[in-house]
């Protein structure tokens, strides 16, 4: 998948974002409350999650 495609999936759907990167798990979860709670929040999280993966690969 394309960079830009998973970082517009981030920005939109932070939670199938962050399942497509880590799957179920803690990290998950956590975006799921933070997207609940505000959609920038848990967009926030989700590009952290990406960026900061790609940049260790």
């Amino acid at each position: 998948m394309g960079q830009l495609i998973q970082i517009l999936i981030a920005i939109f759907l932070p939670p199938l974002s962050v399942f497509l990167q880590k799957g179920l798990g803690t990290a998950f979860l956590l975006n799921v409350v933070l997207t609940l709670i505000a959609l920038l929040p848990g967009s926030i999280h989700a590009l952290w999650l990406l960026l900061g993966s790609s940049s260790r690969r």
